[in-house]
């Protein structure tokens, strides 16, 4: 098993989308601190003054008696209905902004993930070794440690805001009510600004060090590297197979191509390919159709209906076949094998027309022995 000290790799693009997907990305508490306590700050400055206007005249208006009041008092119960109504609506939309609040800024620092596997029991994590392990991680330790630091640095500044201003507070009971209470407010939003700005500075130093301490725990060993690469990569013989199975399937599809073939090559049992020459769009002919076996006798069938030459040549048939990519132009190799026949077609086509007399039988085209697949010898002569 490896140690951590064995992981000094980036996490890969792949290892980091599987985290994204398990529900994990870097997250800042400090930064969810500021947006919460910043919006509800901002909220309380800018709506509390109407919020408390619309109180106080509900109040008044429910604290207002009458005859018909005091005969008929189930009317107390509308009236605190009416009261609480203004209560909740404000409660709610005080609610929406923190939880919008909340959102975006995780949102922000992690961006947007729609994961259910964070909630779904996972029994592992009552390992109490492997949970001892994770209270003294790297990461929970600087947690821990920057904790420390805010507390100790929002103690500090809160004792000398309280020191500089306590005795002017302590003398605004001396003052007019409507003026104590605005000193009183002007003081409190004075106090919560500095901590606001300690956190606004916690958590620009927080964001980037969550998005270093969650790439750092997903770093990677060499060993991990490479297995994730032969994953991606696939196993060796079931890319093959896969490879085989899209050529049988192209091969098939290929077939219908056949009647639009100038010419068909083939051996006598296993191989068929149809070419196909344009001089005005084609810098060199191209294989339209291949297959092997049942596709070989298929295409040789299709092409005898549409009354396309069928011709011999069993080295030039297994080259094409093996070497040529379908709708592409044919190897440089094989160029004049190909031409070779294409002049014999050409001449066959005139002397069908009544326009010659018919060529002798097509000698077998030069094929460079390299190409030809059933050719061990010239395999094994290129081998070290």
């Amino acid at each position: 098993m490896e140690s951590s000290q064995d992981r000094n790799l980036p996490a890969t693009e792949r290892k980091l989308q599987k985290a994204r997907t398990d529900g994990q990305a870097a997250r800042s508490r400090d930064l969810s601190h500021l947006a919460i306590l910043g919006t509800g700050a901002a909220c309380l400055l800018i709506f509390t003054p109407q919020i408390f206007d619309q109180l106080l005249r509900a109040m008044g208006q429910q604290l207002a008696f009458d005859a018909h009041t005091v005969q008929v008092p189930g009317n107390m119960v509308t009236r605190l209905q009416a009261m609480s109504a203004i209560g909740i609506l404000a409660s709610a939309g005080f609610s929406l902004m923190i939880i919008a609040a909340a959102l975006i800024s995780a949102i922000g620092a992690g961006g947007w993930i729609f994961s259910f596997k964070p909630i779904t029991p996972q029994f592992n994590r009552l390992n109490p070794i492997s949970g001892t392990a994770n209270l003294f991680s790297k990461q929970q330790m600087v947690n821990v440690a920057k904790m420390v630091l805010m507390t100790s640095v929002l103690a500090a500044v809160a004792w000398k805001y309280l020191g500089s201003s306590i005795d002017q507070v302590a003398l605004l009971v001396l003052q007019p009510s409507p003026v104590a209470i605005r000193h009183v407010a002007n003081w409190l939003t004075a106090g919560m600004g500095l901590l606001l700005l300690v956190v606004f500075l916690v958590a620009m130093v927080d964001v980037p060090l969550q998005a270093f301490l969650f790439k750092d725990r997903l770093k990677m060993s060499h060993q991990e590297v490479k297995q994730e690469h032969k994953e991606s990569e696939g196993n060796p013989q079931v890319k093959g197979r896969m490879r085989q199975r899209q050529r049988e399937i192209a091969d098939r599809a290929s077939i219908t191509a056949v009647p639009k073939a100038d010419f068909v090559v083939m051996n006598p049992t296993h191989y068929a390919v149809a070419l196909k020459y344009d001089e005005q769009t084609m810098s060199a002919p191209q294989v339209i159709s291949k297959g092997t076996d049942l596709i070989a006798l298929k295409i040789r069938e299709l092409a005898k209906a549409h009354e396309v030459p069928v011709l011999e040549s069993p080295v030039l048939a297994r080259a094409l076949y093996a070497h040529a990519e379908l709708d592409q132009p044919i190897p440089a190799t094989l160029y004049t094998a190909v031409a070779q026949v294409l002049a014999y077609v050409y001449r066959l086509k005139a002397a069908m027309r009544g326009q010659g007399r018919m060529p002798e039988t097509l000698p077998e085209p030069f094929v460079p022995p390299e190409l030809d697949p059933l050719n061990k010898t010239a395999h094994q002569g290129k081998q070290p």
